[in-house]
């Protein structure tokens, strides 16, 4: 197995700057991380050693701090509304995001947002990211928080950024397409140069930990929950897909999370509202599931994260994130791996069969180092700390923990850090536009010209942003874009857009082109000119756009078997 540091970093200065250091921003101004205070980390050559002597000086409130990785609520570390404020107590009994963290020592933050088109955005309890500046500004005093501290750790900064439907942040950022379209284009060149366009955005505003990529492999049914998150259904092709978008972040300093281990792709129920099954016998695990966690090992991920996930062949009916037996046994042991775990969100229905508290100390027991979310801050601290001083958790076992957390940032803290211009820069907006034009797949229709003639309609099924950046796309390539409800004139087409998880019953009977914004199984049951963009960002509808017009040719295969269609008509 490579080296954990081997591919992770570039060639080290001796005295590298941490993961906030100075720089000035885009246009000359200051940047919002130029006053920090001095980290205990400081890169050497043994990361592991050095973590190990911090790690061993640190009391037990310090060591359980490390382990957690709350939200918080408000857009500034130290100045919220009287509503932030208010919740920030009930969850954690301070008011501001800087108290949090200083209270409870805190190794970790997650930056969230919710949406109502976000499968995930249960979880998310608030919203703390408006812009690119002001997360520059939040993750700034977050990070001036942790160093005021005595032992001057910097923070791990996360947040959810898989692109596609799952993604914190949008505005002021550039939007890659999801992970399904990197699938369709099978170049894992591409999909490296893209993610390290879009790590080096995340680093530029202070995040250095991005949940993503997702390594499941889809399975045949077409209704799991995971869709176009996903690479593929291909284990090895996944596998390649994952590895590349780890290596992307990382070489932007940006540590890349792969989930949801075992594997999700197989389940048809979603875990955020119950505890889905994998029912595949071991062989079937490790062969389908189990191969692109197995690249992410080698590609030396940052951390895996845990599926609130029961595996029938391992432990069953126990959560993979509580399972020993899966994350020690099998995850540790059996495959080596020797990085950071950190548990889907605690605030999840399967993980919520426990107190807060009782759920924490279950959780690192089983093999995880980051808790992620804890429904109660307060009671999961207070859980975990009461553990340590009782014996149920062991010194040992919460060095052993922290000793890796600390490896990770001492890495992400040798890794020079971006400034603001990178951000919305061209190259990301360069890398988002040559993915997405690659992952254009034809499955009906002609392989050259034009998809449509004369005057478009765009119609669409959950997709109506979708709709607006196709119709920007098409005027600006020059075609003429009848507005909704008007009528098409004769030799007229209707361009019918289907998203996220919508089925037979959103295809539109006069369309002459029917695209699949997500998973392309829809299409199985549409009429005429079949295409997917497996995306609804801004960059596959300008790609789709000269699809449409014939300005380009759609060079895709779709990652997925559809019943009754090849992978290309092309």
């Amino acid at each position: 197995m490579p080296s954990p540091i081997r591919r992770f970093l570039p060639a080290l200065p001796a005295l590298a700057l941490l993961l906030a250091a100075c720089t000035d921003g885009a246009g000359g101004a200051a940047d919002p991380r130029a006053s920090q205070p001095t980290s205990a980390l400081v890169p050497g050559p043994d990361p592991a050693a050095q973590a190990a002597r911090i790690a061993g000086t640190l009391s037990d409130e310090e060591l359980v701090g490390q382990l957690l990785m709350p939200y918080a609520y408000g857009n500034a570390a130290d100045k919220v509304s009287s509503g932030s404020a208010s919740a920030n107590r009930t969850y954690a009994g301070a008011a501001t995001p800087a108290e949090i963290v200083k209270k409870y020592h805190l190794g970790g933050i997650i930056l969230v947002s919710s949406s109502a088109d976000d499968p995930t955005a249960g979880t998310n309890k608030t919203t703390n990211v408006e812009s690119p500046a002001q997360v520059a500004k939040l993750t700034s005093g977050l990070q001036q928080a942790a160093l005021s501290q005595p032992a001057r750790l910097p923070l791990l900064i996360g947040t959810d950024q898989e692109y596609g439907q799952v993604t914190r942040i949008r505005d002021g950022m550039v939007q890659l397409p999801a992970a399904l379209a990197f699938g369709a284009a099978g170049d894992p060149a591409l999909t490296e140069a893209a993610w390290k366009a879009a790590g080096a955005e995340l680093a530029a505003i202070g995040l250095n930990v991005d949940f993503a990529p997702d390594a499941d492999v889809l399975g045949a049914q077409p209704g799991g929950p995971i869709g176009s998150r996903s690479f593929g259904s291909d284990p090895a092709k996944v596998a390649l897909q994952v590895a590349a978008a780890v290596k992307g972040l990382q070489a932007s300093g940006v540590a890349a999370t792969v989930k949801h281990f075992p594997g999700h792709g197989h389940t048809t129920a979603d875990s955020h509202s119950s505890l889905p099954v994998l029912n595949q016998n071991l062989d079937a695990l490790q062969a389908s599931d189990l191969p692109p966690f197995l690249a992410a090992r080698d590609a030396d991920v940052g951390l895996i994260m845990s599926g609130h996930l029961d595996v029938k062949s391992i432990d069953p009916g126990v959560p993979a994130s509580f399972s020993s037996k899966v994350l020690t046994d099998l995850l540790r042991t059996k495959l080596g791996y020797t990085g950071v775990v950190v548990t889907d969100a605690l605030n999840m229905a399967p993980a919520q069969q426990w107190s807060p508290g009782e759920a924490a100390v279950r959780a690192i027991l089983a093999g995880n180092d980051i808790l992620l979310m804890p429904p109660n801050l307060s009671a999961a601290y207070k859980g975990l700390l009461d553990a340590a001083r009782s014996g149920r958790l062991t010194k040992q076992r919460l060095v052993e923990s922290v000793t890796r957390i600390l490896t990770l940032k001492l890495r992400l803290a040798a890794v020079p850090k971006p400034d603001m211009s990178v951000v919305d820069a061209d190259p990301g907006r360069t890398a988002a536009r040559a993915a997405a034009a690659a992952a254009i797949t034809v499955l009906r229709g002609k392989c050259d010209g034009p998809l449509v003639t004369g005057p478009v309609r765009v119609t669409a099924a959950g997709a109506d942003t979708a709709r607006a950046a196709l119709e920007e796309a098409l005027r600006q390539a020059g075609a003429e874009v009848v507005a909704q409800g008007g009528s098409v004139a004769q030799g007229g087409s209707e361009v019918r857009l289907v998203g996220y998880s919508r089925g037979s019953a959103d295809l539109s009977s006069t369309a002459a082109v029917t695209v699949a914004l997500d998973t392309p199984y829809v299409l199985a049951s549409a009429r005429g000119t079949l295409v997917a963009t497996y995306s609804s960002s801004r960059a596959s509808m300008s790609a789709l756009a000269d699809v449409l017009l014939g300005k380009a040719k759609a060079p895709g295969r779709t990652p997925v078997a559809v019943q009754g269609l090849p992978p290309t008509a092309c």
